[in-house]
């Protein structure tokens, strides 16, 4: 999803107005049109103006990953390829058979990262205690 096509989205389910945006941009209506079409790319600081307005972050208006500035240290080329798959699957999230709005999604990942991250690290941990001789609680006599 384009820049434009991300701040329309937005200002729809805000119930926001093209004029309700623009007049807190300090900009005419056809100017915000115009960046919602991806015509013009606005400013460092209309984007900044713009994710206070839409109540989100300049990242996710740049549909910027986010998530991937949070990988750890330890992670292996395979564990970032797990993560990168988690992410890309672009199905539809939807609560109680309605498809939740994008900023609610990314609100969703960042939750699935956090526990994706942490999933990954016990895992780890689990397999080198095993490896060092310690069984599981369970085989344990």
């Amino acid at each position: 999803m384009s820049l434009g096509a991300r701040i329309k989205q937005l200002r729809t389910e805000r119930g926001l107005t093209q004029q309700d945006v623009a007049t807190h941009l300090d900009m005419g209506r056809s100017n915000l049109g115009h960046i919602e079409n991806d015509r013009v790319m606005p400013t460092s600081e209309d984007l900044q103006k713009l994710a206070d307005i839409l109540q989100t972050t300049t990242d996710f208006l740049l549909g910027r990953d986010v998530a991937a500035a949070d990988i750890p240290e330890w992670a292996t080329y395979k564990d970032k390829r797990d993560f990168k798959k988690l992410l890309e699957e672009d199905g539809e999230i939807m609560f109680d058979g309605v498809p939740m709005s994008p900023v609610d999604r990314q609100r969703v990942m960042d939750v699935l990262t956090g526990l994706f991250w942490e999933a990954k690290q016990m895992n780890k941990h689990k397999k080198k205690s095993e490896s060092a001789g310690d069984a599981p609680d369970d085989a344990k006599g």
